[in-house]
């Protein structure tokens, strides 16, 4: 496929998506614009399975935003409104995927399947996250990672087993799916194992951050999501380097 043909692949995915997810109430005028930025970067710098798979993502999370929405409206626990997001939380869950699209381009390693690995591993951590945020709500038995003493549901930093499992269950299949993607003829080895276990690390590292500092208003919600994606990513880069 030739540049000028990708690019304007690229802009209507991206177009598509923004208007569709702005028509349905998934995101909001703000979310809407900015969905379409983070994705037309991480089109142009990165490749277009980085974004098929950014975009697989984004389904799986207004999935799971919608599931038993009534219950976790009537709680207060939703997002938004509707369950609606903001171009706050689109940056915050796109600012590092985009920054290793850039930072690869720049380097020249878009093409490596190293930087498509750490990629994953950001990828693998929201959406380890963005689930078990949205099930484990669900659970009345939540507890504070920190202390292990019982909390509300939705309190910065509660865990409990359900959530868990589903930050454990959202690594893995967004790894699968991820890889899938990336590599769609090539049966996995043992590098698919870092995006899965980065992914849900750096989940639980959220829970640390959102039991300490974000607790104590040292960091925003927002900042915390980009930081453990940001954590995930690097320990993956470590890792990947080691074995590859």
């Amino acid at each position: 496929m030739s540049p000028a043909w990708e690019l304007l692949l690229v802009l209507t995915l991206c177009g598509v998506l923004s208007f569709i997810s702005y028509r349905f109430g998934l995101l909001d005028a703000s979310g809407s614009m900015a969905s379409f930025g983070m994705g037309v970067i991480i089109g142009v710098f990165g490749s277009l399975s980085w974004l098929v798979m950014l975009i697989a993502f984004a389904l799986a999370g207004f999935l799971v935003t919608r599931y038993r929405f009534e219950q976790k409206e009537a709680r207060g626990l939703q997002e938004g409104t509707k369950g609606e997001r903001n171009y706050r939380n689109v940056v915050a869950n796109g600012l590092v995927p985009a920054a290793i699209a850039v930072g690869s381009y720049v380097l020249g390693y878009q093409d490596e399947p190293l930087a498509s690995l750490v990629y994953l591993c950001a990828i693998a951590e929201a959406a380890s996250d963005t689930i078990a945020s949205e099930l484990g709500v669900l659970s009345p038995r939540v507890r504070l990672i920190t202390t292990m003493r019982p909390v509300a549901p939705g309190t910065n930093g509660g865990v409990s087993a359900y959530g868990t499992a589903w930050a454990f269950l959202g690594a893995l299949l967004a790894s699968l799916l991820g890889w899938a993607i990336l590599f769609p003829f090539q049966w996995p080895d043992i590098t698919l194992a870092v995006p899965i276990l980065t992914g849900f690390l750096g989940c639980n590292v959220d829970s640390l951050i959102g039991a300490t500092w974000e607790r104590e208003g040292r960091i925003s919600k927002l900042g915390n999501n980009m930081v453990s994606m940001a954590v995930a990513a690097g320990l993956g880069l470590v890792l990947l380097y080691a074995l590859m």
